[in-house]
């Protein structure tokens, strides 16, 4: 078993968008935020999804039914239509032009030839540059889709495939020509998909809203759910992106507008892209590849040794861990599967809790999320004790925020050689995973109080991952 490093297959994808078209900028800003709103916009948890009463867009689309994914997808692609028909000259001094073929189709039924293939049995939703195209199966993927993730995540994708459109369109402009990796094209689509969703959640959509709280965090875990496997290599021809690198590029667009995203480039990538393929040290331990069982005793040492490495600098006394999680603290909260006690400097961890985070489901199957997940949330409340040690306050969104940029810092280090754990394939998509749960611990302060968005969460942890510690205390001082 390689104790040294640590990686979960998560949920495995049931579904890969894979047919697609034939200091890093935007990692993290140093200025501080509200810790109210989300990239400048209020946080809100209102409804999300079509507009009641709203008539339905008149598009041309061949071989449809007529039924509500067909509906959904139509009024999605005329919003966006007129998302890029504004953006376009205002951006790149370019007029839009309207693709010119949409196709919808049944994967389940007759298969439809487009782009050179068959749709029969392709659960897919692709941009074809061939005949400038876009198409999507009403019969099993936008379905599924809807009954996961809600209708947002249907215009998620098909907001992701415009981009590819738009890449077509602009060509040199935007930086994509026929030999640029897919991993680029994708990380721009993504982009694109977010600049879009930030044009809706400012009310500026016909047919579609969305709650920045609530509706933006159903958006990042479709994100997560159509990212590339664990132990997949950015450099395979089709990788989209590992669910950390599909979400990061998805706020570059929400926070910016579409010239970030066409700077999306190969420099940038082979300095921000995290996804990896697992290497030799990754064993099987019978929970998945390189996944470490949390409860074992020398599992729960090196993860102290890590943070206790990671935080050196800050001349703390660091807390104690114990798995006596039965012991009474007069000013902590009572969180699982870990819990700060300020009084006491210590944490206590309930070892079966940890255990349900920190088993990964099997395919098809309920279960936690991971190793990471599980050995973060402890990271989160050792983050707590180095906050009250240099002075900073422990409750509030503040706080919340800066244990997640500060748990980002210590998996940074699990990057660097020397460390005894280190992080490896799916790691950080695990991360997403909690920081996109409703009681996320990872962005929680000292009483569980968890930031109401799950954007600002991931943002938070990306912070301290890609910059460490000090931008931490610096941005989110509160």
């Amino acid at each position: 078993m390689a104790r040294r490093a640590w990686v979960a297959a998560t949920l495995a994808a049931a579904v890969a968008l894979t047919g697609c078209t034939q200091t890093v900028s935007g990692v993290g800003r140093s200025e501080r935020p509200d810790v109210t709103k989300v990239a400048g916009l209020e946080i809100t948890t209102g409804e999300s999804g079509p507009k009641p009463g709203v008539p339905d867009a008149d598009l041309q689309v061949e071989n449809g039914d007529g039924g509500e994914m067909d509906r959904l997808a139509i009024n999605t692609l005329a919003d966006v239509e007129e998302y890029w028909a504004e953006q376009l000259p205002a951006r790149f001094d370019k007029e839009f032009e309207p693709v010119k073929r949409l196709v919808s189709y049944d994967s389940n039924g007759k298969g439809v030839e487009i782009c050179r293939t068959n749709t029969a049995g392709v659960a897919n939703a692709f941009y074809c540059s061939l005949d400038d195209s876009i198409a999507w199966d009403r019969g099993e993927l936008l379905p599924m889709l809807d009954d996961a993730f809600g209708p947002m995540s249907v215009v998620t994708v098909l907001a992701h495939e415009m981009g590819h459109a738009i890449q077509y369109k602009l060509g040199d402009i935007g930086g994509i020509n026929q030999a640029t990796p897919s991993i680029i094209k994708e990380q721009q689509a993504d982009c694109y998909a977010g600049n879009f969703f930030r044009w809706v959640a400012e009310g500026k959509s016909k047919h579609f809203r969305i709650s920045t709280g609530p509706g933006l965090n159903q958006v990042l875990a479709t994100m997560f759910f159509i990212r590339d496997a664990a132990g997949t290599s950015a450099d395979k021809q089709g990788a989209h992106g590992s669910a950390f690198d599909r979400v990061a590029a998805f706020q570059f667009g929400f926070a910016g507008d579409p010239s970030r995203c066409a700077e999306i480039d190969e420099a940038e990538i082979k300095a921000r892209i995290t996804q990896q393929k697992f290497d030799s040290d990754d064993k099987d331990t019978g929970q998945g590849k390189g996944n470490l069982k949390v409860d074992d005793e020398r599992s729960l040492q090196l993860l102290e040794e890590s943070l206790r490495a990671a935080f050196n600098d800050a001349a703390a006394t660091p807390p104690t861990l114990s798995t006596d999680s039965d012991q009474a603290c007069t000013d902590g909260g009572d969180t699982s599967p870990a819990a700060y006690c300020p009084a006491t400097n210590s944490i206590s961890i309930d070892l079966p809790d940890l255990v349900k985070i920190g088993t990964p489901p099997k395919r098809g199957q309920k279960g936690g999320i991971g190793d990471f997940a599980a050995f973060a949330e402890i990271a989160s409340r050792f983050a707590l004790s180095i906050q009250k040690a240099t002075g900073y306050g422990l409750e509030g969104p503040a706080a919340g925020l800066r244990t997640a940029c500060l748990t980002g810092a210590w998996a940074g280090t699990t990057t660097q050689n020397g460390a005894k754990l280190r992080l490896s394939s799916g790691d950080l998509d695990e991360a997403v995973a909690e920081l996109l749960a409703d009681k996320s611990l990872i962005a929680a302060d000292v009483n569980g109080t968890v930031v109401p968005s799950g954007f600002a969460r991931v943002e938070a942890f990306r912070d301290g991952f890609y910059q460490g510690a000090g931008l931490c205390t610096r941005k989110y001082a509160g």
